[in-house]
């Protein structure tokens, strides 16, 4: 009785992969056409933002309006914006090896203190994007330091050092634009 079992089970299993190859077939063969193809890659939302030449500093035109956070990726500046549109504060920031997209951006999330990935104390971390798994934001080292970059491993943290960012003189929604 064990022998015409085990041939009942063998010839059930046998059944259901045939189904399975079968409609998975017939899937693969109606496939819409938009479907078919792997989806565009993805393009920056926003244009870059026109840079002011002559004062490095100002803050890039068209780069959105009320408060927020101004990011330029060419620079590796960051401008905290006031409600009323007025630059409060700018600064250099040291950037990690991934960078965003130029686009505008909510923040996703913050953490008061955690450590970076260079082993440093950080704080007042604000994210706001992934880019490709890596989690791209803001922060500052406790210790004031900034980061050594290594090229090799992929990281998305834009620290700014010193007391530069550690005080903001706003609380921004979201950032803006990177150039």
């Amino acid at each position: 009785m064990a022998g015409s079992s085990s041939t009942f089970v063998a010839a059930l299993t046998v059944a259901a992969v045939a189904t399975v190859g079968f409609l998975a077939f017939q899937a693969s063969a109606n496939v819409p056409a938009d479907l078919a193809s792997p989806p565009p890659a993805a393009s920056p939302t926003t244009p870059k933002a026109p840079r002011d030449i002559r004062d490095l500093t100002a803050l890039p035109a068209r780069s959105g309006t009320g408060a927020r956070v101004v990011y330029s990726v060419d620079d590796d500046r960051v401008w905290l914006v006031a409600e009323d549109g007025r630059p409060t504060r700018t600064f250099q920031v040291t950037p990690g090896s991934v960078d965003p997209l130029p686009g505008t951006y909510a923040v996703t999330s913050r953490s008061g203190a955690v450590t970076g990935t260079d082993g440093t104390p950080i704080e007042h971390v604000v994210r706001f994007t992934d880019v490709k798994g890596v989690s791209i934001g803001f922060s500052a080292a406790v210790d004031g330091s900034k980061p050594v970059v290594d090229p090799i491993k992929k990281t998305g943290g834009i620290r700014a050092s010193g007391r530069t960012g550690r005080r903001s003189g706003t609380s921004p929604r979201s950032g803006s634009g990177s150039s």
